[in-house]
Order: structure tokens, then sequence, then C-alpha cells
């Protein structure tokens, strides 16, 4: 029998609060994603005051659609109304967070998550079950999202901030060196380096062959002959990656995803030149629950972990190490794939990962 007569009623209230704000953001979520896919954002920003038929022309979409989402931004307050009229504007102090214009600060993209997720609800549910995994196959639009989220992330940033973190890695790329991605998703990093570096080789691998297709397909469009793309499960990488191949390697957030992390990163020390460099962006936390009560992103993280990271790599057989891994198990395992020297960096500008500099 539970004892009520220490029942605090006032957090229970508060809680319950928390619970209806919890529904009114989940929500503003979907809609944001909406907002972002559907280009309503940005033909908002820099506008006069709009009725909904004038926002839907100016988009190209149907109205009736149109005038529900404006009420679901009005009432979350990301729209404002004219009083006593029926038009609406994005405050310019909003557009800097949720239009493409805003580059690197636009937090609309992150939106697109929350629908992803939601949509293999149902898979996770028997998967709490029978156990197992959910594959990639049932994430259609995973890798689109995520090489969004990598232009948030690693290509605003990549040539001001990311590159430099290894010492004279700009020069050599110059020079000319051979560079693997592993779980390289739709190559965004890559192309981009390709373009910038010439005289370098670059090749990238990733489980998912629709990413691969992607990577591919659009190197060719950039007219690109220094890159290339396999779809390849790297289970086995501890046995089959090429000797001291590679002067410099990449993961970005991708490890934590393989069903044998541990000899995807021996795979990596294996492949990698005596003199050679790993760059691993890894999600930034502890590996004990209890550390991260305070993490800014901690619920999203764990949540896309669970519905995602976790069951991709359980859904092979695998261990299922998931996106909050955290430092302490990251640098164990790359301890125990062999490498010695392992520097962490933080970047100003993202907060959710840490950057690692290893060499063997």
């Amino acid at each position: 029998m539970s004892d009520t007569s220490s029942y605090d009623a006032p957090k229970a209230e508060a809680f319950a609060g928390r619970l209806l704000e919890a529904l009114n953001q989940g929500a503003l979520c979907l809609m944001t994603s909406i907002g972002h896919r559907t280009g309503l954002f940005d033909a908002m920003r820099d506008q006069p005051p709009l009725t909904s038929a004038e926002l839907a022309a100016r988009a190209g979409l149907h109205e009736r659609y149109v005038r529900e989402w404006l009420g679901a931004m009005f009432t979350s307050g990301v729209v404002e109304t004219v009083p006593g009229s029926d038009r609406y504007r994005l405050p310019a102090e909003h557009a800097a967070y949720l239009t493409r214009a805003a580059g690197a600060d636009n937090m609309a993209v992150f939106g697109q998550y929350i629908g992803v997720l939601g949509s293999v609800e149902d898979d996770i549910v028997e998967c709490f079950t029978r156990g197992g995994g959910v594959p990639y196959a049932r994430f259609p639009r995973f890798h689109a999202v995520m090489a969004e989220d990598s232009g948030q992330s690693v290509m605003s940033s990549l040539e001001s901030h990311i590159l430099p973190l290894v010492p004279g890695l700009t020069d050599r790329f110059r020079s000319g060196i051979r560079m693997l991605d592993v779980g390289c998703g739709q190559g965004r990093v890559m192309i981009r380096l390709a373009e910038l570096f010439p005289r370098s080789r670059f090749v990238g691998m990733d489980l998912s062959v629709d990413a691969t297709d992607a990577a591919r397909t659009d190197a060719a469009a950039h007219g690109l002959a220094n890159i290339e793309f396999s779809a390849k499960d790297l289970s086995d990488f501890d046995r089959t990656a090429e000797p001291e191949a590679y002067d410099f390697i990449t993961t970005f957030d991708a490890v934590h995803d393989q069903a044998r992390p541990l000899n995807v990163l021996t795979g990596i020390r294996r492949a990698l030149k005596p003199d050679g460099v790993y760059l691993m962006q890894e999600i930034k936390g502890s590996s004990h629950v209890h550390a991260n009560r305070d993490h800014p992103l901690g619920t999203f993280l764990y949540t896309v972990s669970c519905m995602h990271c976790m069951t991709v790599s359980l859904a092979q057989g695998g261990e299922g190490l998931g996106a909050m891994w955290g430092e302490e198990m990251t640098r164990d395992y790359l301890a125990r794939a062999g490498f010695r020297s392992v520097e962490k960096h933080e970047l100003a500008h993202d907060v959710q990962n840490n950057w690692y500099v290893v060499r063997k």
C-alpha cells in the first residue's frame, strides 16, 4: 500500500503542467518540421504581414493547410498577427533561427527528427516486448535529415574550426593525401573536401546502399574524379581493412551506430598509416546516466538513441551502444582498439559533440 502522507500536491500539479507543455512542444516540433520542409518559414522571411491565402500562393501550397499551420504557429508564439486582422508575420528574431538563410543557426532542421522517429514508434514498441531492433530500411528519410544536420554541425565549420583541429592537415590535403570517412552517409563532407583539395583522394564507406548511391550521384553531379563511395558492412573491418592505407580517417557521429564498434575502431587503426590521424566526432555526454541530468539535449539524445542509434545496431545483432555511450566508454574502446594518443576538443558552436584527435 502506498504512503500518501507525504504526497506533494503542488509538485504533482507542476509535473502535470510540465507534461501539458511537453504535448505542445512536441506538436510544435512536428509543425516546425513541416514549416521547414514546405518552405513556409522561408516564404515568410522579410515579408510584410500576409494572409493565409497570400502565404499559400507565395509558397505554392494549399491554403487550407497553410491556415491550420499558421494556427499552430500563432498559438505557439512563433508567428505574430496584426491586431484585428487575419495577417501573420514572422519576426526577424525568429526567422534568424528558422529559415535556410540562417545557415548553421537554422533550428528547424532538427525538428525533422521528431517526425522521423515517430514513424517507427510501433516497431520500437514491439522491440520492447520481443527484443531485437529496427533496421535502417525502416528509416527512409533519416540519411537525408542527417545530411542537413551535418550541414549545421560540420559543413558550416569544416574549414574554419574542424580541419584546424589537426595542425598542418590543410597543407597536407593541398599536397595530396588519402582519406577515408567511415559511416559517410550521403557524403556531403567528403564531397566538399574533394572539391577543395583535388590532389587528394577520398573514400567513403557506409552500410546504407541508398545513402552511398545518393553520395555517388552527388559526386558525379559535381564532376569529381577523386572520390569514391561503397556500401559495406564494417562488422569485420578489424580483419578486412586495407593496412596502413590512409593518412586521415574520420567518423562523424557514426561509431555508436555500428553493430561491432570495437571491430570498426580496430579496423580504423589498422587502416591508418603510422603517422596518420583519426578524427572522431561523437556525442558529448557521460557514460553514467546520472551525470547527464543537466545535459541541455539529454532527453532528445536518449530518445534519438533509443529510436534509431541503438536499435539499428541491435537489428544487426550488434551491441547497441547507443548515442549516449559517453566519453568514458569512448576512451575505453579507443584504448582497446590499440590507440595510444587521444586528445579531446570542444567547439563553442557545437553543444552536442566532442571531437577526438586520435593517433596510433
